[in-house]
């Protein structure tokens, strides 16, 4: 007989992505017969709860980091803000624990919380960054990551295992005691047949007060821009909202936020469409098959790592954020744009980690994707 499994699905508030890459795995358990339970904090917890609003939602503490306003600064911002995420663990860790132990819990999905653990539950953390790039210190922070993840049932990487694949360096180690299993791209979004209405989608999300300081650029430098443009803020509110503005020579359409499928109705209705080089956006847009323009966050290795490896690949080009100008968009037309990787997710062996009554019995597979 089918054992149905409550699961704790607990993304980190840091923009969107790690929330939205979510939806598909709590898809996945509603479809597998199992009882999501969703808990973040911020922006991460609104989505979650706009998307599922049958399912129960809780709050966690939150790491309270925010981005320095000046690129170059990252890093420093990071290690000042350091003690607030030990803290904020701590806090996190209890707080799972109270949870699990309420409700029942059989098991906990932690994309990228580091404190979203119980050692007495399987827990699986999800990630595609077993790399943490910091520049001169990524060394230590990526060892830092990995001995965390360790303590893990499994470690789910969003991407393919082999060549070629959207993370690079940040998704792949040559020698590793992780417990692995490669998903193959996770996107919430499907490729339609629909006709072209928007000749740009600009899509923004991020934390703040960078996400802020790209939309003040963006909403002045598009004012010339000859065409129809779909603009959406990334701010989750508790109404969306739309305003028309006139340009030039086309119309812009401002949203503060769009739900899934009007999100995937207005992306597949765009000819291209620029935005930050968070990985969830890759990968959402690997999914659509499009031509893009990335303005990866000022001091964010990852995204500037990203934006700099696909433009090598001649597939999308980049620029940094105080270089942008209209004209940038022109050099759309000169790369391939992005495509999809042939993925097939097998949740049923997944899940089975849920089942399990410690880490000794059967090993995690290393691949579940085809």
């Amino acid at each position: 007989m089918f054992n149905s499994k409550r699961i704790l699905v607990a993304p980190l508030n840091w923009g969107l992505g790690h929330a939205t890459r979510c939806i598909p795995i709590v898809r996945a358990l509603l479809e597998h017969g199992h009882q999501p339970y969703l808990a973040s904090d911020g922006v991460a917890l609104s989505l979650l709860q706009k998307e599922f609003p049958e399912l129960p939602s809780f709050e966690l503490p939150s790491y309270k980091i925010t981005y320095a306003e000046k690129g170059k600064n990252f890093k420093i911002k990071m290690i000042w803000d350091s003690p607030k995420v030990i803290n904020a663990m701590a806090k996190e860790k209890k707080e799972v624990k109270r949870l699990v132990k309420e409700h029942g819990l059989d098991g906990i999905i932690s994309d990228n919380r580091l404190g979203a653990f119980y050692k007495k539950v399987p827990c699986v953390f999800i990630t595609h960054q077993l790399n943490v790039l910091s520049g001169n210190t990524t060394w230590m922070s990526s060892k830092a990551h990995q001995k965390i993840i360790l303590k893990f049932d499994a470690c789910w990487v969003p991407d393919v295992e082999g060549k070629p694949n959207l993370t690079g360096k940040l998704g792949h180690l040559k020698k590793s005691k992780l417990k692995i299993a490669y998903l193959g791209p996770l996107s919430r979004f499907e490729k339609m047949d629909v006709p072209i209405s928007h000749d740009l989608m600009v899509l923004l999300s991020g934390p703040e007060p960078q996400r802020t300081f790209l939309e003040e650029k963006l909403l002045k430098e598009l004012q010339g821009f000859e065409g129809n443009i779909v603009f959406v803020r990334g701010k989750i509110e508790d109404e969306q909202t739309f305003e028309e503005q006139k340009l030039a020579k086309g119309n812009l359409h401002l949203y503060n936020f769009m739900k899934s499928d009007a999100l995937q109705e207005a992306l597949n209705q765009s000819a291209k469409v620029l935005c930050r080089s968070g990985y969830t956006t890759v990968m959402d847009l690997a999914k659509l098959e499009k031509k893009a323009f990335f303005i990866p966050t000022p001091g964010q290795y990852e995204q500037e790592y990203l934006a700099k490896r696909l433009e090598k690949q001649e597939l999308v080009p980049y620029c940094d954020q105080d270089a942008f100008s209209l004209s940038e968009l022109s050099r759309i037309a000169n790369f391939k744009g992005l495509a999809q990787f042939e993925s097939d997710i097998d949740y049923s062996t997944l899940f089975a980690v849920f089942s399990r009554v410690n880490e000794n019995s059967e090993p995690i597979p290393t691949s579940l994707s085809t």
